[in-house]
């Protein structure tokens, strides 16, 4: 009797330990309501399935978390999944035997892959120079140009669709009216980034980045941007446009006052904004463009973040990894985190789902975004693949400062920028090696 009572108690403990659950943990940089809205889709993954669970661990901002990814990988204690914001993308893919490439988890572990069930906006940010994708998409979002209903229509106005519209006719109205016309958070990815993909202007040699390190230089000091620059520091001057400081709340909160009618700032937004009481009706709509640049304004391309997995993790870490991808990319949890955040919906098919539910009847702002993103493409649409770019990124809000508080002009400005910024690159193919 004794012995039969071991052989059960050895069994059952083989059956518990064949059955525990494989765990796996998230470094990520989703603060506030949206790490709550991380930790949802983390327990709703949890509970969907017996095999795994997820543990998010919030680790202050996008720069805190790259940076304690970074020593985490170094001492051997990294995470199963790092999210990394697009600027630090390059440092990320360029590290050798850091991360598992998406693409090749997902096919791996049997959950499949087509890129082209991915938004066109989206597609290739995180991928290498063969088109592979690295890094899985996440809180991905496009520049958008909200806009104060109220004010506009006080001014008699519409949004505008080119800059040279916003110069001539909205923004002396909205003056006029006693509006400031304009303000806009993250100079360097709308007023940059974003301004050379929306005109489809190369952004740096090697294919903006992508065809490899090697050589690769910044094309920033160019006459569209200096132009444009330009325009911004006359329509300070008139009164169209201030810059309230490098913080993204700096220029938003200004807008939700009411004192700015209208502002850039993120698709990512739309979730925060459309839940807080703000005394006037908004909406949004396309980033504006030079017509004397273009006819044909291009689409945008993503920013945000994306999660990769990380090297060095036994297969049934990264099983449980790609099935956490596998459910991340479900259309009802893209469109859940759609809904909740603002963030795009990265597939086709949650974009489908989102229709189909009514989401942009009823809210017809939260599919700006992604149309913005789905425009038509060009050579220069995909992104860019820039090491250091974090840092380049700091020397161009330092430059962007002094222009806007008349320290420098707009042709030292860029000329600095391009020194510095191509040093950086140099520097950076040099640890490629």
């Amino acid at each position: 009797m004794k012995r039969v009572t071991l052989a059960a108690a050895a069994a059952s403990l083989l059956s518990g330990a064949a059955y525990a659950e494989t765990e796996i943990t998230l470094w990520h940089a989703m603060g506030g309501a949206l790490g709550d809205t991380v930790n949802a889709i983390a327990e709703d993954f949890n509970a969907s399935q017996d095999a795994y669970t997820i543990t998010p661990v919030f680790k202050g901002t996008y720069e805190e978390t790259l940076t304690a990814g970074i020593a985490a990988f170094r001492a051997g204690e990294q995470p199963n999944i790092l999210q990394v914001f697009d600027a630090g993308a390059a440092t990320v893919i360029g590290a050798k035997g850091a991360t598992v490439p998406v693409q090749d988890l997902l096919s791996d572990n049997g959950a499949g892959f087509d890129i082209e069930d991915y938004i066109s906006g989206v597609r290739y940010f995180y991928a290498d120079t063969e088109g592979k994708m690295i890094g899985m998409p996440f809180n991905s979002s496009s520049p958008v140009m909200y806009y104060n209903v109220d004010a506009l229509e006080a001014a008699g106005v519409t949004p505008p669709k080119t800059w040279e519209e916003f110069q001539s006719v909205t923004a002396p109205a909205l003056k006029e009216a006693g509006y400031v016309g304009l303000s806009q958070s993250h100079l360097p990815w709308i007023f940059t980034e974003n301004f050379m993909s929306r005109h489809n202007l190369p952004f740096a040699t090697n294919d903006n980045g992508y065809a490899g390190v090697e050589g690769t230089k910044i094309l920033v000091n160019n006459d569209a941007i200096k132009a444009h620059w330009t325009a911004v520091t006359e329509w300070q001057d008139q009164g169209y446009f201030e810059w309230f400081g490098t913080g993204w709340g700096d220029n938003q909160t200004p807008f939700e006052e009411g004192k700015v009618a209208i502002w850039l700032g993120s698709s990512g937004s739309f979730g925060g904004l459309s839940k807080k009481d703000l005394p006037f009706e908004f909406s949004a709509t396309y980033l504006p463009y030079w017509e004397a640049v273009t006819k044909e304004p291009k689409q945008t391309f993503i920013g945000g973040a994306s999660l990769f997995a990380m090297a060095g993790k036994s297969a049934e870490e990264n099983k449980a990894t790609a099935a956490f991808f596998e459910f991340l990319t479900k259309p009802e949890t893209q469109f859940f985190w759609h809904k909740e955040t603002g963030y795009v919906p990265i597939t086709e098919a949650a974009y489908e789902l989102a229709k189909k539910e009514g989401h942009y009847e009823a809210m017809p702002a939260a599919e700006i975004g992604i149309k913005q993103l789905s425009l038509p493409a060009g050579e220069n649409t995909k992104g860019y693949r820039m090491g250091f770019y974090v840092q380049i990124r700091d020397v161009m809000n330092r430059e962007y400062g002094r222009i806007l508080t008349g320290e420098t002009d707009v042709e030292t400005a860029f000329a600095n920028i391009e020194k510095e910024a191509n040093g950086l690159l140099e520097r950076f193919a040099k640890t490629q090696k």
